[in-house]
């Protein structure tokens, strides 16, 4: 028993540093390489890991053929939709900005939930959280929205691009409600090959030769880590830990990936912990906790950093 609890809170730590570390790998990569094209290759490179995974299980790929539709929104509202805008946003904005804005992700599904999952209703908390979760990042944006003639546009753009993953990561978890009862490997790797399928001849239209040549070795790893842990390898630690220790304990790395972020951006990413940052991450985790206080919410805001 002691033995399943320790490899439960080791999953949980190594998801949070793949989900939490991705904000910084996408940072280094686009430097160099345009957004369209690292959310190309990660997803490809996650969609060849689970494929593979999937074919070691001798798991059947016509068993996804009916849930085709299902799959392919889960691809676009989870994978090439959210990573495009949140890959774009951190151009301009730094990794530490994207983990802290990323948090209102369980706080969006809490009102989506509302609407859309029966017995989900808002409550005193949940309203009380979301609240101090908006107020967080308004405190966050603050410097650039000073009403001024140096106003900076487009950092405040690619924050609110950053915001609309959040959105979209909330609306797949709302998605992910309808899951089949077959294998959640399989149903990972379907919604891969169905996001690699819509996003690689968009990618291919853009061409690779400007760029290629003369890419450095950290931006081309910082792909390949991308698709290798957050988009393949943390697929199965996530369903791993979701399966044997629930839905509540998981729901702790909404509170450890905006943190480990920052963290990471700060010691690795020489980016600059400012009070206002700070305090934005405070009141936006404290709005999490509020909300998901009711263990009853908690399974409709599940994480799904990836």
């Amino acid at each position: 028993m002691q033995a399943n609890r320790l490899l439960d809170w080791l999953g949980l730590i190594a998801l949070v540093i793949m989900f939490g570390s991705a904000f910084l790998l996408t940072k280094i990569a686009v430097q160099e390489i345009p957004p369209l094209l690292v959310v190309a290759g990660r997803i490809v490179i996650g969609a060849l890991i689970l494929i593979a995974i999937s074919i070691a299980q001798r798991e059947r790929f016509r068993d996804l053929l009916p849930y085709w539709p299902l799959l392919l929104l889960l691809a676009l509202t989870g994978n090439c939709l959210p990573f495009f805008v949140i890959t774009w946003g951190q151009q301009y904005v730094d990794s530490g900005l994207a983990g802290i804005l990323m948090a209102m992700m369980p706080l969006t599904t809490v009102v989506l939930a509302h609407f859309f999952i029966r017995g989900e209703h808002i409550t005193r908390n949940k309203v009380i959280g979301f609240l101090l979760g908006f107020i967080g990042v308004i405190i966050l944006m603050q410097p650039d929205l000073m009403l001024s003639s140096k106003m900076n546009w487009i950092q405040i753009i690619a924050m609110l691009s950053i915001l609309s993953g959040a959105v979209s990561y909330a609306v797949n978890s709302i998605l992910a409600h309808s899951l089949p009862k077959i294998s959640l490997s399989l149903i990972s790797s379907g919604v891969l090959i169905m996001a690699s399928l819509m996003i690689v001849p968009i990618a291919l239209i853009q061409g690779t030769e400007e760029w290629l040549p003369n890419t450095s070795f950290a931006s081309l790893t910082s792909v390949l880590l991308l698709g290798l842990f957050p988009s393949g390898l943390a697929t199965i630690i996530y369903f791993r830990v979701i399966r044997h220790a629930g839905p509540a304990f998981l729901s702790q790395i909404n509170y450890l990936i905006p943190v480990w972020a920052v963290l990471m951006g700060v010691v690795f990413g020489g980016e600059h912990l400012t009070f206002h940052v700070l305090l934005a991450l405070v009141v936006i985790l404290a709005g999490i906790w509020i909300a998901q206080h009711n263990r009853k919410a908690v399974e409709a805001t599940e994480s799904l950093y990836h």
